[in-house]
């Protein structure tokens, strides 16, 4: 026990009733020896978010007794917050929390692909101690995989998944269309069906049997709540190849064989004559 403590000490003990109260508060106000502010690293620090939907940051502090708590943008090393404060022009951003709470959180509103990055939440300690929280904003897509051209030989399975990354809520309804034509699937071609598999990520496979040279074109898939997707599938024929093949040998080399061969013969006739 210090010297000052046990002077008040001795001071309460003479001052009688009133006096203890005073030390009880005063003993009260003294932070606890080796304990100072600490992060409660159990809470997630990093965080995904899509464009357009509130994102909130939490930093839970233990022990902060008469300190603040402040949110920096590493990216530019702007000052956002400080305790209940918002200290930046940028209104989709605010300081959040309740009275008694541990948790400082900085809320940000219609968040954009630019604001992913690192975010820190500072202790106001000698000096100011850190802890980082990495945001990352994304968009909801749709991608169909093997794009944006896939090749397939005349006869086979063509086999086309559509990948739906990152929406808002899994896609209630999934549209294939071939060359602007919504595919159907008991039209006379036949042979075509449909997988759709919904979850965090979506899939919608597209299986169309014996491929057919008319079966070439753009398909696109589109998700009724994310942008579509698409890609072009080219059939290739057995015969295609070997005329492109035959097209592509230029006669001129042959003919030019002949024509010095036949040169070969008169020199060696008039050799012999």
């Amino acid at each position: 026990m210090s010297r000052l403590t046990l002077l008040l000490l001795s001071l309460s003990l003479h001052a009688g009733w009133a006096g203890s109260f005073f030390l009880t508060d005063f003993l009260h106000e003294l932070p606890t020896p080796a304990t100072g502010p600490q992060f409660d690293t159990s809470v997630p620090d990093n965080l995904t978010s899509l464009v357009g939907k509130e994102a909130e940051l939490n930093c839970r502090v233990k022990n902060l007794g008469n300190r603040t708590v402040s949110w920096v943008r590493h990216r530019d090393i702007h000052l956002l917050t400080v305790g209940r404060y918002t200290y930046t022009s940028d209104q989709r951003f605010e300081a959040v929390h309740s009275p008694h709470s541990e948790d400082w959180m900085l809320r940000i509103r219609y968040p954009q692909k630019k604001d992913s990055g690192v975010y820190e939440c500072q202790i106001s300690t000698t000096p100011p101690i850190g802890h980082q929280v990495y945001l990352n904003i994304v968009e909801p897509r749709s991608e169909i995989l093997g794009g944006p051209d896939i090749f397939i030989d005349a006869g086979s399975t063509i086999n086309l998944t559509c990948l739906v990354t990152y929406p808002p809520d899994p896609p209630p309804d999934m549209v294939w269309t071939h060359n602007g034509k919504v595919i159907s699937f008991d039209s006379p071609r036949g042979g075509v069906s449909l997988v759709t598999e919904k979850g965090a990520a979506t899939t919608s496979r597209l299986l169309i049997q014996k491929a057919v040279p008319t079966d070439t074109g753009l398909y696109t898939c589109t998700p009724s709540n994310v942008a579509p997707d698409s890609a072009r599938v080219h059939v290739l024929s057995d015969q295609t190849p070997a005329a492109m093949q035959h097209s592509d040998a230029s006669p001129q080399p042959r003919g030019l064989h002949v024509q010095v061969l036949l040169l070969l013969l008169l020199l060696a006739a008039s050799a012999v004559c």
